[in-house]
């Protein structure tokens, strides 16, 4: 049997097991659901295991009447899809233990969408796929907290997930009759330069509402933030992959090199920097965990876009290796993103688990599993933060790298543009470093245990699955990384618009931004090197036998008595931050007493801080308004009369006639 037909095939098995979870999870809500949404996921990590490097050439073709719908899958779309398969994995494991029924169904939903959006080959096909993935999210979120909160967080969601299936549904239909993804770069050519232009920013537009760019993100920690960690393990690492490669395939495959790529080569460009910086000082903010990694991840798709708007800019100036590098950084980033967030969004759940609620605070957690839950965490967080040797350090190095390379451009304009880039995603990684100090030091270390225990714990040690989890998907993260120097030349395919630009980007052991002259760094030597750095604290153990020792309580204000139970909380450590960036969070403080019997005996005093969001205020509740105003406008058109009724039908069918025999779409 050829290797394609054994990886289309396991596709096909994969989805078959997702449909029989979703239907099975729907009529009778036992534990076989997730136990096949597992093997779903292993079978889709075997089809893009053998479609690897090159991509899965054959085409699978299933027949619906007079409607063909072809799946082939991309080999960029298979690198992205299988280091996100892990996670899902476990997630799916975990997340169906325990959940009521639903959540499976949702999980199969937003899985089966996401298969299409990777290898559906046409217009109509992959918007259902699209509207099935955003779908799922909300079934898988609904079923976990069905409460009014939840109910409102989920529709905001939905609602601007369906403004950008709008946008994509304008774009499909300015394309014409021909659905088939193979004739969308000569139709999009045909268009004049406004038009084009406006074309592009539809894919932008409809894209981004998944990827959460900005005004997008801020439906990210609501939805986010009334599920559990297993759905946003899920949300952000297959579901988020597949809408970045959709994004890819649109503005570096079918828009081709007209003169004006460059100016939405910057339009792009600036949407990720943007998106990044404001996303990660909010993540910065947060004291759920949940909530902050779900502005983490709106961080670092945004840093993909970045990637993505720099190959576009390099693309416009000729230069087809830096865009192919660019594009390819953007892989990267993703890649080991998803296996770095899958770790904390389970660390999450084990959080919540030991302490009863997702919030940051000093609790110990750490100690009930030191070398599982912690190693995991820890190099979970070191890649968010780009710390070496991890995943996340080598492609942001790449990123800049690349963005370094600006000198290489002819306009002034594209090279200031990359230079202010830089700039910007700088701060973003000063400011996720940050943010990922706070989570690990705030949410997992902390105070001993007989000073925390007025926490009520909800469970005294984890089970062994979210253990291994946390343990294997965390320590993919540099194995990602170490190993990149023997998988990296293996991407040669998926390297858009130039084949062959990875295996310029190593030189033996080291990884080189297509020059060794350039720059370049060694995971894998730094692996080996680091534990060079034991011979520090070796030296000071021995210097310790000859040297006193003096040991003095913490200071706590002042207070030697109140030294024991001092603990950093969430907004003592970014409360610097919150109050320079005043002008972007707008705090907003609430303090509320209590007291029993005369006004000078203070019962209970609480304490309530949050950050006003930049668009919901502009943006989306003057448009709630408009709706609203709108609405008790025409509400005479329900009246209840069923002549009423059929004219608006008639009046309808007459407009859509008058447009059909009016305007013919270009072929």
């Amino acid at each position: 049997m050829p290797a394609d037909t054994i990886g289309l095939g396991a596709f096909a098995l994969a989805a078959l097991a997702w449909l029989l979870a979703l239907a099975i999870d729907l009529f009778t809500g036992s534990h076989l659901p997730r136990l096949l949404l597992a093997l779903g996921c292993a079978l889709a990590a075997l089809g893009a295991l053998w479609g690897l490097p090159d991509g899965t050439a054959q085409v699978a073709v299933l027949q619906f009447g007079n409607w063909p719908v072809q799946f082939h899958a991309d080999a960029a779309a298979l690198w992205l899809m299988l280091p996100a398969l892990l996670p899902a994995l476990f997630a799916v494991l975990i997340g169906g233990a325990g959940r009521p029924r639903g959540w499976a169904a949702g999980a199969a939903l937003s899985l089966l969408g996401a298969l299409g959006v990777y290898g559906l080959q046409d217009g109509a096909s992959f918007l259902i796929a699209w509207e099935l993935m955003g779908f799922g999210g909300a079934v898988m979120l609904l079923s976990e907290h069905r409460n009014t909160q939840s109910g409102h967080d989920n529709l905001f969601m939905l609602a601007l997930l369906e403004v950008g299936g709008v946008a994509l549904l304008l774009a499909v239909i300015m394309l014409g009759q021909s659905l088939d993804f193979g004739s969308y770069a000569l139709q999009w050519s045909g268009y004049g330069t406004a038009a084009a232009f406006f074309l592009g920013l539809l894919w932008l537009a409809g894209f981004g509402a998944k990827l959460g760019l900005l005004p997008f993100y801020e439906w990210y920690p609501g939805a986010y933030g009334s599920g559990s960690g297993a759905s946003g393990a899920l949300m952000s690492g297959i579901v988020m992959n597949a809408a970045y490669f959709a994004l890819g395939r649109a503005l570096l495959q079918w828009l081709g090199t007209p003169p004006w790529l460059a100016g939405i080569g910057v339009v792009v460009l600036a949407a990720g920097v943007f998106t990044a910086i404001l996303a990660i000082l909010y993540a910065f903010q947060q004291n759920d965990w949940r909530r902050l990694l779900a502005f983490s991840s709106a961080e670092n798709a945004a840093v993909a876009v970045t990637a993505l708007g720099a190959a576009m800019v390099f693309r416009a100036g000729g230069l087809d290796a830096l865009a192919a590098m660019a594009w390819i950084v953007g892989l990267l980033h993703l890649m080991g993103h998803s296996l770095a967030k899958g770790t904390l969004f389970f660390t999450a759940d084990a959080a919540a688990a030991l302490q009863g609620s997702h919030h940051l605070r000093q609790n110990a957690i750490l100690r009930h599993a030191p070398f599982t839950l912690g190693l995991g965490a820890v190099f979970g967080a070191m890649s968010l933060a780009a710390m070496p040797p991890t995943a996340g350090f080598v492609s942001e190095w790449y990123l800049f790298q690349s963005l370094f390379h600006d000198f290489r451009l002819a306009g002034d304009g594209s090279r200031i543009a990359l230079a202010l880039a830089g700039a910007g995603l700088a701060l973003t990684a000063a400011a996720a470093l940050a943010t990922m100090v706070k989570l690990f030091g705030v949410g997992l270390l902390g105070q001993n245990e007989p000073h925390g225990a007025h926490h009520q714990k909800h469970a005294t040690h984890l089970g062994g699955l979210p253990r291994v989890a946390i343990l294997v998907t965390g320590l993919a993260v540099p194995v990602m990384a170490v190993s990149m120097v023997a998988w990296l030349p293996l991407m040669h395919a998926a390297a858009w618009p130039q084949p062959g630009v990875p295996a310029t980007m190593i030189h033996d052991w080291l990884l080189v931004p297509l020059s060794a002259g350039f720059a370049f760094i060694s995971p894998a030597k730094l692996v080996i090197a680091t534990p060079l750095l034991a011979v520090i604290p070796v030296v000071l153990l021995w210097a310790r036998r000859r040297l006193p020792v003096r040991r003095a309580p913490i200071w706590c204000g002042g207070e030697d008595y109140a030294a024991h139970s001092g603990a950093t909380t969430a907004l003592a450590f970014s409360n610097a931050l919150r109050v320079f960036y005043s002008f972007v969070y707008r705090p907003r403080n609430a303090v509320a007493r209590q007291f029993e019997g005369k006004p000078y005996f203070l019962k209970e005093l609480q304490f309530d801080y949050t950050q006003a969001p930049v668009f919901g205020p502009l943006v989306f509740e003057p448009a709630v308004r408009t709706v609203r105003w709108l609405s008790e406008r025409l509400r005479f058109l329900q009246n209840g009369l069923m002549n009423a009724y059929l004219a608006y039908v008639g009046v309808l069918l007459l407009i859509i006639f008058a447009v059909a025999l009016a305007w013919t779409p270009p072929s």
